[in-house]
């Protein structure tokens, strides 16, 4: 297997363009220097910081596009007004033509979404793509899908996420049989919608060669790690993943405040400071930032658009590990292995 991989990157999109995008690249080639990439963006605003950054010497080729994708724009006007010549849409278009084995993009999550399904198609045997994600846990991390991309599912889908989630940790948590479990209201048999029953009954019936199903779990269960992968339907893991990102920030704010309060608190602070040092790194959103488009035909990484150059960094190291460890190839084989979801 070769170490080279190239990453196409939508240099426009995000809060901060490609004053994020840029750094952000050289970060993840310094961790792996094999990585080239194709930066979509206005030229004259792209390549003076691309030229500014000796990190990335000699890999970056840059692909001038006058049109970008605004973060407020709505998908169907994205693709009507980007389609074939935004920096977003020919970031895509890179992987889908074999130029690039991966795309990120920090731009409007509909507008990627709807770009990626028209440019790259589903894959055969999959419903509708999924959004995973990397969820920090008091164990280390697990896969979580889908957080967005789709408002509603039935027990197929749910099976079908189960099976791309289950790839996405072997390469990413490097777990040979993760183990998974359908987000519910409770953990007894009798409860849950139709869907979410019918998906526990498809798993348990099914002989799972790739990964264990271990039933359901519910919304502490994703803090505490107690699989490797949790699967739910978009509406429910937007809102899971949006109140931990808020739970995180204030939790924050509550130590910052509570170790300014007094004197003793201050001194108290001084000798803990590098285990509030180690619990903020851990409670980093940017350590984990980068949403997997799962069920397309081709490698899409989402970067929250008000990221950093260290966050965009990290979607980009996601990226790199999906396209060298070759995701495509690992979902279309757990696919056939598995009968509830194997293409007809």
């Amino acid at each position: 297997m070769s170490n080279r991989v190239c990453i196409s990157l939508d240099a426009m999109g995000g809060d901060h363009g490609p004053a994020t995008v840029v750094p952000g690249a050289a970060i993840a080639r310094e961790r792996h220097p094999e990585t080239t990439f194709l930066m979509f963006g206005d030229e004259a605003v792209v390549r003076p910081l691309v030229e500014a950054e000796p990190r990335l010497k000699g890999a970056v080729e840059i692909r001038h596009t006058t049109v970008s994708v605004a973060m407020d724009d709505k998908p169907s006007q994205a693709v009507r007004q980007g389609r074939g010549k935004s920096s977003m849409w020919r970031a895509i278009q890179a992987v889908r033509d074999g130029e690039a084995q991966a795309a990120v993009s920090a731009g409007n999550t509909g507008a990627l979404m709807a770009m990626s399904k028209i440019c790259l198609k589903t894959m055969a045997g999959i419903e509708r793509p999924a959004i995973a994600c990397l969820w920090p846990t008091v164990r280390g991390e697990s896969v979580v899908l889908d957080v967005g991309a789709t408002i509603g599912t039935d027990a197929e889908h749910l099976v079908e996420m189960a099976v791309m989630g289950s790839a996405m940790a072997r390469i990413v948590l490097d777990i040979e049989r993760p183990t998974v479990g359908l987000l519910n209201v409770g953990t007894e048999e009798m409860k849950g919608n139709e869907a979410v029953k019918e998906a526990a009954r498809l798993l348990r019936e099914t002989e799972l060669s790739n990964f264990s199903y271990y039933g359901f779990v519910e919304g502490n269960d994703l803090g505490r790690g107690t699989t490797d992968v949790v699967v739910t339907e978009g509406f429910t893991g937007n809102i899971a993943l949006k109140t931990a990102e808020g739970t995180a920030k204030q939790i924050g704010t509550y130590l910052k405040a509570a170790m300014g309060r007094t004197l003793s608190a201050k001194i108290g602070y001084l000798f803990a400071r590098q285990a509030f040092a180690a619990l903020r790194e851990k409670m980093n959103p940017s350590r984990a930032n980068g949403g997997v488009f799962l069920g397309l035909e081709g490698i899409v990484i989402k970067s929250h658009g008000s990221e950093n150059a260290q966050g965009f960094a990290s979607a980009v190291d996601l990226a790199h590990d999906m396209a060298q460890h070759d995701l495509m190839r690992t979902i279309r084989e757990m696919l056939e292995q598995t009968p509830a979801v194997a293409p007809a």
